[in-house]
């Protein structure tokens, strides 16, 4: 017998404008994805149950108006909180990358550290949207299929993606200490940076992604999903970022992540 596809809901937004690049990556990876608008979730929170991953792809949810993120997050918190929190723990994943990430951020569904003000991200310091490619770290907390040390390509797209933090270098640590760390920015010998251009945003400790304590929360800044062939590369392959695109093998790692019980 064939093993059923996992199952992704992808949400959609006002404003969200990475969503095709994230479901042809899902499809890559070997996954049905399913698209349903916030409003639609809002009216049948129980839909998100029927699904294995929910993702939350990039763009600028309602115009960032109040901020990136805030009002998709609020929706995520207020209207669709209650029925994320039993799919993950049922075993499923939550995924958002940059305007996702911010968002999942926000509403409260990435993790907080003891001694610690809530996590958020505010403008770059450059005070300008960023559009690089980068080169992002996996850290420790990561595990398979992403070993600690592995560089992934993406392309960084924000104007918002920097975390702040009272003390940067030392919080970044504490921060590292936790477990919830799971890309920071580096260069081409995968060495953590923090300086312009390396680290576009200027993130505390070049922090790029966090990823629950649990494994199966995980948002990021940069998109891996538009990395989605070796044309896309600015070398087109030649080596220095890489010799294929990741998109697929990134969803797939997502979808790795699933521990859905049997009995669902």
């Amino acid at each position: 017998m064939t093993a059923a596809r996992p199952r992704v809901l992808q949400l959609f937004a006002p404003g969200i404008n990475c969503d095709r690049e994230l479901r042809y990556a899902f499809e890559r990876a070997g996954a049905e994805v399913v698209e349903l608008h916030v409003s639609e979730l809002a009216a049948a929170p129980e839909r998100i149950l029927d699904f294995d991953l929910f993702a939350v792809p990039g763009g600028f949810s309602y115009g960032d108006d109040l901020g990136a993120g805030r009002v998709l997050a609020l929706q995520l918190e207020r209207r669709l909180g209650s029925a994320l929190r039993e799919l993950h723990a049922r075993g499923g994943v939550l995924f958002g990358v940059c305007n996702g990430f911010q968002a999942l951020l926000k509403a409260g569904f990435l993790p907080g550290v003891d001694g610690l003000p809530p996590l958020s991200l505010t403008w770059n310091a450059s005070h300008r949207f960023e559009c690089r490619w980068s080169r992002l770290r996996a850290e420790a907390p990561l595990g398979e299929p992403w070993p600690e040390g592995t560089v992934v390509a993406a392309v960084s797209a924000h104007a918002e993606g920097r975390i702040v933090l009272p003390d940067d270098e030392r919080d970044a640590a504490t921060l590292m200490e936790a477990g919830v760390v799971a890309f920071r920015y580096c260069d081409e010998e995968g060495r953590p940076r923090t300086d312009f251009p390396h680290c576009p945003s200027g993130s505390a400790g070049g922090i790029a992604g966090l990823v629950a304590p649990c494994g199966r929360i995980l948002g990021l800044m940069p998109h891996p999903e538009r990395n989605l062939s070796r044309l896309h590369l600015p070398d087109r392959g030649d080596g220095a970022w890489g010799g294929e695109g990741v998109a697929a093998s990134f969803c797939a790692g997502l979808l790795s992540r699933i521990r859905t019980p049997a009995s669902r």
